[in-house]
């Protein structure tokens, strides 16, 4: 069988749920929060991983977001991937799922041919899980979602079972294609002291908007994205507490009092 060549799609998300809006473009303040890869996106990286180890290939990391998200292409380097690609751009700041798909799939295009693109399932910023679907139809290939097993790889396709809710559908998807990949797939590892040694002298390569093959600011960011947001705001937070103590009776009896009293009962 032919080496398989991957590609994972990843992001950079909050770490915290304390995070500031901005008011005017109603658009996530990234910078200098506290911020992790993507939880699904572990999944993601490590079923190409493990396909690269039983069948052989070569999987490439590829990131959208500002500089500080470049953290997370070492993490992927720590993890075993080969090569991480970083595009970063300021006039992608503040993209909606359609304008993020479009900038990635025009990244994905600049690194050549591959045969599977490989995504999480969503991201827990935005859980809307349509990056990977519209990152697919912007390059014309096929795609699955909602992937929970891997059952056979082939020269020409993959065979895989998706959870649909109700029944698990079996599928069988020519290459080039993508999928994205639900929790427990596989248990992802963790970044190994080996791999960052051997990763140390690795490159990134960096895309800015002038790469890629439609440079027309018009088409990324806040000025691509058809998403309007009307408001954004964070939830108000209270640090108003009360103590009771008590025994187990007590503390019942207290609780049903205050519920009593606000109506809920």
């Amino acid at each position: 069988m032919k080496p398989i060549k991957m590609i994972t799609c990843i992001k950079q998300v909050p770490g915290t749920t304390i995070v500031d809006i901005d008011e005017e473009t109603g658009v996530l303040k990234r910078e200098g929060i506290e911020a992790k890869m993507n939880p699904y996106d572990l999944y993601a990286i490590e079923t190409a991983l493990k396909l690269r180890e039983q069948h052989g290939g070569v999987v490439t990391a590829i990131t959208l977001g500002p500089l500080q998200s470049r953290d997370i292409l070492k993490e992927a380097y720590m993890m075993g991937v080969d090569d991480c690609t970083f595009i970063s751009d300021k006039s992608m700041a503040g993209a909606d799922v359609l304008a993020t798909s479009y900038a990635l799939s025009g990244a994905i295009k600049k690194l050549g041919a591959f045969d599977l693109i490989i995504c999480g399932k969503q991201t827990t910023d935005g859980d809307t899980a349509q990056v990977g679907a519209e990152i697919a139809e912007f390059l014309g290939i096929p795609h699955a979602t909602n992937v929970i097993r891997i059952i056979q790889v082939e020269d020409a396709l993959i065979r895989m079972e998706m959870d649909m809710g109700d029944y698990v559908q079996v599928q069988n998807i020519p290459y080039p294609c993508l999928i994205t990949v639900d929790k427990d797939i596989y248990m992802p590892r963790l970044p190994s002291y080996k791999n960052m040694l051997k990763s140390m002298d690795k490159e990134i390569c960096m895309l800015a908007l002038s790469d890629l093959e439609d440079d027309d600011p018009a088409h990324y960011g806040l000025s691509g994205s058809p998403t309007q947001v009307e408001r954004v705001f964070p939830p108000e937070s209270s640090a108003n507490k009360i103590d009771v103590r008590g025994t187990s009776e007590e503390i019942a009896e207290f609780l049903y009092q205050r519920l009593k009293e606000q109506k809920f009962v």
